[in-house]
């Protein structure tokens, strides 16, 4: 069943309000923590800053896809692949939230002027399937809601493995 314009906007505000919560999450992480990783294969608080980027930069043509294209294939991609591609662990923080916030802000207009019509839009992914504008929305109200508490459990289990809570990281693992 379609959302109500009510349940829309609230969606939309939480979509506006990610950007604020992701940077606030790492604002809490000490300086020596941001680029450790919990375990093999896990991404450091660095490192999920730097995937928002990318993954909101795809976000942002996904809804456009979707609103303007009919029936449009939307593609998705291997985040893991990419974290290592383009050495997330690596890449400057500055222009990672810069584009999160950007994005999201620009992001955030459009979906308040779509048409319904926009919102019945129908696609299909890649990965899976059927994908509408408001799969979309609801997807996304919750990505970096979801990167934030990540950032947050990070912290504590970084905290954690310090011997009494304030010792040294282990450095096998950064």
């Amino acid at each position: 069943m379609p959302y109500s314009q009510t349940e829309r906007e609230a969606l939309i505000r939480r979509y506006e309000e990610g950007p604020a919560k992701l940077r606030a999450a790492f604002e809490k992480v000490p300086a020596e923590a941001r680029q450790w990783r919990p375990a093999d294969g896990k991404w450091s608080a660095h490192e999920i800053v730097c995937h928002a980027a990318d993954s909101e930069t795809n976000a942002a043509m996904r809804i456009r896809y979707l609103a303007a294209e009919p029936k449009p294939t939307i593609v998705g991609y291997d985040q893991e692949v990419w974290a290592k591609a383009f050495d997330y662990h690596s890449a400057p923080l500055g222009p990672a939230f810069a584009t999160v916030e950007a994005v999201r802000a620009n992001t955030a207009a459009l979906l308040r002027r779509l048409p319904e019509t926009a919102w019945a839009a129908q696609g299909h992914h890649t990965e899976s399937g059927r994908y509408t504008a408001e799969d979309w929305l609801i997807v996304y109200a919750e990505h970096l809601e979801k990167h934030s508490r990540q950032i947050e459990r990070n912290t504590r289990d970084w905290a954690a493995r310090r011997p009494g809570g304030l010792g040294t990281p282990d450095a096998s693992r950064s």
